[in-house]
């Protein structure tokens, strides 16, 4: 699906004479026609847009009008130039990872693009299906070994997690912030076994829920060996 200057292609029919345009759609009334074209017709929709600040005006009002975000998914774009001297934000790469690792599954909803996110490659799915990690409780590990194996990934060591893709490990416990992840983890090992598992609140380190599992992306979208 294309969206152009208020102007919405439905390119995934048959054949050509089945073609369907829609035009004179100001304002929300594009994200009312997808809404209503999600309950209507189930499938897998790309919708590519002009821009980043596009894209995040119609996911929000497509929660709306959908009273669902679980069928909308995002890829956005680094904001970086080429040459700029800094990374993107890590808010943005999980949200990548998250959306790369969720697509080969999907087989309904929105997939909200940017037009300049697709003249950029992407890493091979396998790279992601291989470095990520599954733990749960009561699951034998060793922490050593699982520190070494997070920084492989491209996770980075510090004393406080605060943002995706940092861990931190203070005796038995270990605080991840998985890419992708609404929330970091803390971790706690008794021996080589992990014996808890929970989400807290990076601000002020309370816990918010136990959990029985966490899933692991890489840190990054490429591999760094």
């Amino acid at each position: 699906m294309k969206s152009t200057n208020g102007i919405c292609q439905l390119p995934q029919l048959k054949n050509a004479t089945d073609m369907v345009q829609w035009g004179n759609l100001p304002g929300a009334a594009l994200p009312l026609a997808l809404a209503e074209l999600l309950r209507q017709q189930n499938g897998l929709y790309l919708l590519v847009v002009a821009d980043t600040p596009t894209a995040l005006r119609i996911e929000q009002e497509l929660s709306v009008f959908t009273g669902d975000s679980s069928q909308i998914y995002t890829f956005p774009d680094w904001e970086t130039l080429p040459y700029d001297h800094f990374s993107p934000h890590q808010d943005i790469i999980s949200q990548r990872l998250k959306t790369l690792y969720q697509l080969p599954q999907l087989s309904q909803g929105i997939v909200i693009v940017p037009v300049s996110t697709l003249m950029l490659r992407l890493c091979d799915q396998s790279h992601l299906q291989q470095q990520s990690l599954m733990l749960a409780k009561g699951q034998r590990l060793d922490l050593t070994s699982l520190r070494l194996q997070l920084t492989q990934v491209g996770y980075r060591a510090v004393d406080q997690v605060m943002e995706h893709g940092e861990f931190s490990v203070r005796g038995s416990l270990l605080d991840l912030y998985p890419m992708g992840s609404n929330l970091p983890y803390r971790i706690d090992f008794f021996d080589d076994e992990i014996d808890g598992l929970r989400t807290f609140d990076p601000d002020n380190q309370r816990t918010v829920a136990q959990v029985q599992s966490v899933e692991l992306l890489p840190a990054h979208e490429f591999p760094l060996d």
